[in-house]
C-alpha cells in the first residue's frame, strides 16, 4: 500500500479526488490504538486513512502530569512491529519517553496519518456506506475503526459547583504539578491510579494533602522475588478474556488496581500515607460551602484494597507452587495505621485547603457517531471490536476483549483481530463487486467467519 501523505490540518488531495468512490477504511483516532490497527491494515494491503484530532502522543503530552509514568513495565510495549526495545525493559517508561515511544512508531511504518483533522459526524447511508465529516472536509469509506478510546470527557460532579468560588479546582487530566497549585493543603477526591498517584506526588513535595478515598483496589509492585505484572503474565491473566465471566458489563466498568512505576516502581499504601501525615477521609458525599462531609466507609475501603492486594499473592503462591518454581518467601503486608476515630467531615476554611484535584474520570463522548451502535448506557455494543452496525469497529477500550485491551500490553492482539475482519470484508466486496456489480459496501453486511 502507498502511505498517504502526511498532511496536517488538511485531508490527503488523494481522498478529495475520490469523486465519491469510498475508501476501504478510515480509523478515526491516531493513538496507539489507531496506530496498532493501521500497522496491521497495512500488512494486508487494505487501503486506509489515519485520522488524528491533534498529534500524535497527544494524550499522554497534555493531559498527564509531570511525573506521570506507566504502571506497567517497559517489555510490555508490544505495539504491532515496534516492541520495546530500550535498555530498561524492567522499568517504566516517564510521559516523555512514552511520547517518544509512539512518535518513533509513526517514523518506523510511516502510516497515512492526517493529524490536526478532527471527525465532527460518522452517519451511515441507506446503502451501507460510511459518510465522513471532517474540519477538513467529507468523504465516504466502506469501514470505519472509532480508536478514540474511552476517555473522552473530564467527569465533574455536580457538587463541585457549591465549593467556596476561592477553592481553585483541577480536574486530574490539568494536573501538572505541585508548583501549579496555590499555596496551601490540597484536597484529593479519587484513589483510582491518578488519584492516588496524584495524592503522592502532592505528598513527596511537602505539601499538605486530604484525600477522600474511595474503593479502587490496590496490587502490590513486588512479590517474592518479581514484578506482580511478570508473575500475572505468566499466569495468563492479561489474556483471560471476557467471555471467561459471568457478567462482562461489571467486569468492563472495574476500577484499575492502583500502584506506581515512579523511582522503578513501588507499591502505594494510603496507610503508609496517613501514617506519615496525610488526612484520609471516606467518599465524598456532600458539599455545603466550605464544610465537607465523607461517608464513613474509610476502613471498609482500605481493607477492602489490601484484601485484594492479599488474594492476588495468595494466586501467585498457588502458582509457584503448582509449577514448582524456586522462588523466595516474602513476609506478606502488615497494616501500618488504622483509620480509628476518622473525622467525617472537613472544613476546607479552618484546614487551609486551597485547591480541589478531582481524580472523577472521564466520561465517554459518541455524540459524533449518529449510528445507532450503542446500548442504553451509551457503551458501544461489540463483539470484540465488532460493532453491532456492519463494517463499524472499535478499538482501544478497556476490558475491550482481554484484561490488556486498551493498553500496550495487548491493543495489538485485538488490532490484529479487526484487521484480519476488515480484511476479509475486503474481499468478500470486491467477490461480490466482480459478480453482481453490487456495490463493495454492501459486502460489510455480510457475515464473515
Amino acid at each position: 500500500m502507498t502511505p498517504v501523505p502526511r498532511l496536517d490540518g488538511a485531508l490527503p488531495q488523494s481522498l478529495k479526488d475520490l469523486g465519491g468512490t469510498p475508501i476501504a477504511a478510515v480509523v478515526i483516532g491516531g493513538g496507539q490504538a489507531g496506530l496498532s490497527v493501521s500497522h496491521c491494515l497495512g500488512e494486508r494491503g487494505v487501503d486506509h486513512v489515519v485520522i488524528e484530532a491533534h498529534r500524535v502522543g497527544h494524550e499522554w503530552r497534555e493531559r498527564r502530569w509531570d511525573s506521570f509514568c506507566l504502571v506497567t513495565p517497559n517489555w510490555q510495549c508490544r505495539l504491532p512491529g515496534h516492541p520495546y526495545t530500550g535498555s530498561d525493559p524492567d522499568g517504566f517508561m516517564v510521559r516523555d519517553d512514552i511520547v517518544r515511544y509512539l512518535e518513533e512508531y509513526v517514523a518506523a511504518f510511516r502510516p497515512p496519518l492526517v493529524e490536526g483533522v478532527s471527525v465532527t459526524r460518522l452517519r451511515r447511508s441507506a446503502h451501507g456506506v460510511f459518510e465522513v465529516t471532517t474540519t477538513a472536509g467529507e468523504f465516504t469509506a466502506d469501514q470505519v475503526v472509532v480508536a478514540t478510546g474511552p476517555y473522552h470527557t473530564p467527569k465533574l460532579p455536580r457538587m463541585a459547583e457549591r465549593l467556596p468560588a476561592a477553592i481553585e479546582q483541577f480536574h486530574s487530566s490539568g494536573y501538572r504539578n505541585p508548583d501549579q497549585l496555590p499555596d496551601g493543603a490540597v484536597l484529593v477526591v479519587g484513589t483510582g491510579q491518578s488519584g492516588c498517584q496524584i495524592a503522592e506526588d502532592l505528598h513527596l513535595a511537602g505539601r499538605q494533602v486530604h484525600l477522600a478515598v474511595g474503593s479502587a483496589p490496590r496490587v502490590a509492585r513486588f512479590y517474592r522475588g518479581r514484578d506482580c505484572v511478570a508473575w500475572l503474565d505468566d499466569m495468563g491473566h492479561y489474556t483471560k478474556n471476557i467471555d471467561g465471566f459471568d457478567d462482562a458489563d461489571a467486569v468492563r466498568l472495574r476500577v484499575n488496581h492502583y500502584v506506581t512505576g515512579r523511582d522503578g516502581g513501588r507499591d502505594i499504601d494510603l496507610r503508609a500515607f496517613a501514617r506519615d501525615g496525610m488526612r484520609l477521609y471516606g467518599r465524598l458525599t456532600e458539599v455545603e460551602g466550605p464544610v465537607l462531609e465523607f461517608a464513613d466507609d474509610l476502613k471498609t475501603n482500605l481493607d477492602h484494597a489490601d484484601g485484594v492486594a492479599e488474594s492476588i499473592k495468595d494466586a501467585i503462591d498457588a502458582h509457584i507452587e503448582a509449577a514448582g518454581i524456586p522462588a523466595p518467601t516474602e513476609a506478606r503486608y502488615r497494616p501500618v495505621w488504622q483509620p480509628d476515630d476518622q473525622p467525617g467531615t472537613l472544613d476546607l476554611t479552618e484546614a487551609g485547603v486551597t485547591s480541589v484535584v478531582w481524580a472523577t474520570g472521564f466520561a465517554r463522548d459518541h455524540r459524533w457517531i449518529e449510528i445507532p451502535a450503542f446500548d442504553g448506557r451509551g457503551y458501544p455494543m461489540h463483539r470484540r471490536g465488532v460493532g453491532s452496525v456492519p463494517g463499524l469497529y472499535f478499538l482501544g477500550l478497556p476490558w475491550q476483549y482481554t484484561w490488556g485491551s486498551g493498553r500496550f500490553e495487548a491493543v495489538g492482539r485485538d488490532a490484529e483481530f479487526l484487521a484480519d475482519h476488515i480484511d476479509a470484508s475486503r474481499r468478500l466486496a470486491d467477490v461480490c463487486g466482480t459478480l453482481t456489480g453490487a456495490p463493495s459496501a454492501l459486502a460489510s453486511a455480510l457475515p464473515i467467519g
